[in-house]
């Protein structure tokens, strides 16, 4: 996060985990300000008076890979508290004068930690003296650096949560950040809170004061164009932008045809009309449908329909005289998925339509206000804009729309379908006030036909998944478990009212290993 350096923070270090950004997302949801940057770019000159603590994230590489891992040992002589978590718990250690070694037995899922002492780290941690947390490591730390001790311990981490009281350097072996650890957050709030002496200083709005501020500051007197599409994260970027540049924001919102049925005379309404925003609106339907004629590669379509949407707003940016932004409503979790948005290991899963589609060389700059906030801070701040709770409860749908959820070539004839499919499951979840429960939800084609009966007569039809998954922030998921009654209500009201399907299944996968969306 690169704001204003006002307020006291917490200084995240990345080190390639997958968690780090869960970490950032938990001081943020206590009321702290909190920042990340690569191990890479890190050293002692680069902090600044206002980092009141230092969090080492987990990493997929190992201490005792030197080459790889350069760590700056004076960080940790700062004289400012110091939490290594996982990762960063083997490299105080070792930095320190401890031993790592790769386990005998690796830890990866739910532990018991039994509590050795008491720490002002672990008050009120513990029930009973024990508590279940999650682990992921295959290196375990052997043996303690002088003047530290022991807090806690599992059956295979003896030293799992370590102390140096009078440095203020602490370290532990599992993963506070992540739902699957009882009272993590508790971890994480008496490190910032106790340890640290920071007081609450982050909110929505402080976020929303802090982003005009910034918009202002990037954008001067130019002008900006915005990629509207009517989800949570564009309305809440135009809202945003309204308020910092008013009606130097030009608001363009493409029909892709991919989009969800109705949306595009939705969008028109509450944009256009309710808020009276500049709002072009751009009927591009055949110009997707052909380029994305016989594709069939999940990488190519968004990466076709990144580059057809940028080139369409190029074009129409041309007509508006001083347009020298584009402003998109990409979150932290797109960047990343698509890329270590610190510059650190983190391995690239896909790339986002908000990102990997975007051109090398482009005549707009972008403002992305979003970039570094969770969908839940986001719906925050969009009721901070006086967005209506209908627009910010909406469900995520991806930049590349429909495309991703149709596994396969794209037919005008597979988009009417899988549109009045996800129409009834949508409204189905309203109905049955299931809707706001559920993280996202949705309806997908696969590209398989099958056999089936209606009447006397032998269809062969397409195969119709439905995914409803929950989750916090998206980085983690499950599947929601429907009761049968509404399962069989809903597979009769695709199959007996859509022409094209004759039979729906399930998606009972997690995230991980699967991710939300098919594509």
């Amino acid at each position: 996060m690169h704001l204003e350096n006002s307020l006291n923070k917490i200084l995240i270090i990345d080190f390639g985990s997958q968690f780090t950004q869960l970490i950032a997302r938990k001081i943020r949801e206590v009321g702290v300000y909190c920042e990340i940057i690569s191990n890479n770019k890190i050293n002692k000159k680069k902090l600044d008076k206002n980092v009141k603590g230092l969090v080492l994230s987990g990493g997929p590489l190992n201490v005792y890979q030197n080459k790889k891992v350069k760590f700056n040992k004076e960080l940790l002589n700062a004289k400012i508290p110091v939490l290594g978590i996982c990762f960063g718990h083997q490299i105080i250690s070792k930095e320190m004068g401890g031993k790592v070694k790769q386990s005998k037995f690796r830890e990866f899922g739910l532990a018991k930690v039994k509590k050795v002492k008491n720490s002002i780290l672990t008050n009120n941690f513990f029930k009973k003296g024990q508590c279940d947390v999650w682990m992921s490591h295959s290196d375990e730390v052997t043996k303690l650096p002088k003047n530290f001790k022991v807090v806690a311990k599992s059956s295979n981490s003896k030293l799992c949560i370590v102390e140096n009281k009078k440095k203020n350097l602490y370290g532990i072996q599992f993963h506070p950040e992540v739902t699957h650890t009882n009272n993590g957050k508790i971890i994480l709030k008496n490190f910032v809170f106790d340890i640290c002496k920071l007081r609450k200083n982050w909110s929505s709005k402080n976020q929303k004061i802090k982003l005009i501020k910034e918009v202002r500051n990037q954008v001067g007197n130019s002008k900006v164009i915005c990629a509207l599409s009517g989800g949570v994260d564009s309305s809440v970027v135009a809202k945003l932008l309204s308020y910092a540049i008013g009606k130097k924001l030009t608001c363009i919102f493409v029909n892709t045809g991919l989009l969800r049925k109705n949306e595009e005379y939705q969008v028109i309404e509450t944009f256009k009309k309710k808020f009276k925003l500049n709002l072009i609106y751009i009927n591009a339907e055949k110009e997707f449908l052909k380029k994305l004629k016989n594709v069939i590669d999940p990488e190519k379509k968004r990466k076709i329909i990144g580059n057809l949407f940028i080139k369409i707003f190029e074009k129409c940016a041309k007509k508006i005289k001083n347009v020298k932004f584009l402003a998109q409503g990409t979150l932290y979790p797109d960047l990343i998925e698509s890329k270590s948005v610190t510059g650190s290991q983190t391995s690239k899963i896909k790339s986002h339509h908000n990102v990997g589609g975007l051109p090398k060389k482009m005549n707009l700059k972008l403002v992305e206000p979003l970039k570094y906030l969770f969908k839940d801070e986001v719906r925050k701040l969009g009721l901070e804009l006086n967005l209506s709770k209908e627009i910010i409860s909406r469900h995520p749908f991806p930049g590349p729309g429909l495309a991703i959820r149709m596994p396969g070539i794209i037919t005008k004839d597979k988009i009417k379908i899988l549109k009045e499919a996800d129409y009834y499951f949508i409204k189905s979840l309203k109905e049955n006030n299931l809707y706001d429960k559920i993280w996202q939800a949705y309806a997908a084609l696969l590209p398989v036909k099958t056999v089936g009966v209606m009447g006397d007569n032998r269809t062969y039809e397409y195969l119709c998944l439905l995914r409803a998954i929950t989750s916090e922030d998206g980085m983690t998921a499950d599947f929601f478990e429907f009761k049968k009654s509404f399962m069989q209500s809903i597979s009769n009201q695709i199959v007996n009212n859509i022409r094209g399907i004759n039979r729906v299944v399930y998606d009972i996968t997690s995230k991980p290993p699967s991710t939300i969306e098919l594509e």
